[in-house]
């Protein structure tokens, strides 16, 4: 007997969350974004073991529209918890503390006006907002009324305040020598060895 799924598969419930996001996220954070916003079935176990399927059966001859990676450090080692998608450019999958702040941030403004445009807000998405307001300065005041508007344009107001993050000049030349697996899944990071004395 076969059913009939009419829900869209795991890499797509995580791909929906991802282009929301817009940036490297933890697994959970893309778990609660989809959970929130999107119809599925999507959970941290299943998405990790999308991320271990992509780079285990990595064909570089498949045609596929997407891929779910790890985000990579500047290193180009990959970030283990942060996912991304393959095909963003190297500076939008590079994690960093710095740009961390700036992407949460923008992710804020992102879901809030995708909040917004919705007809009607579920109770989860409403969960989701009060988190994320306390996370942005000024946030649980602007969103008290429960105005994702408010809340988008306080996470706005923090984001002109945030300095710049440095440009990954470096890091985006030396992804650019790599070969397609390791653009994806990131390089090896050999461990510090300490001299002989």
């Amino acid at each position: 007997m076969s059913t009939l799924r009419t829900l869209p598969g795991i890499r797509e419930q995580a791909r929906h969350a991802l282009v929301l996001l817009g940036a490297p996220a933890t697994q959970r954070t893309v778990v609660e974004v989809h959970t929130a916003l999107f119809d599925g079935d999507l959970s941290v176990p299943a998405l990790a073991a999308v991320l271990r399927e992509e780079e285990r059966q990595y064909d570089p001859d498949a045609l596929t529209a997407y891929r779910i990676c790890p985000a990579l450090h500047h290193d180009l080692s990959a970030a283990r918890g942060l996912v991304t998608l393959g095909g963003w450019p190297v500076a939008r999958r590079l994690a960093s503390p710095l740009q961390a702040r700036r992407d949460a941030l923008a992710a804020v403004v992102r879901i809030a006006e995708f909040v917004v445009i919705r007809a009607s807000a579920g109770a989860t998405a409403l969960d989701l907002l009060r988190r994320l307001a306390d996370t942005v300065p000024g946030g649980p005041e602007a969103f008290l009324v429960h105005d994702p508007r408010a809340l988008a344009d306080a996470a706005r107001t923090a984001l002109a305040e945030l300095a710049p993050a440095p440009a990954p000049e470096a890091a985006v030349a030396r992804w650019e020598r790599l070969d397609e697996r390791q653009r994806l899944f990131g390089i090896l990071s050999l461990p510090h060895q300490r001299g002989r004395a």
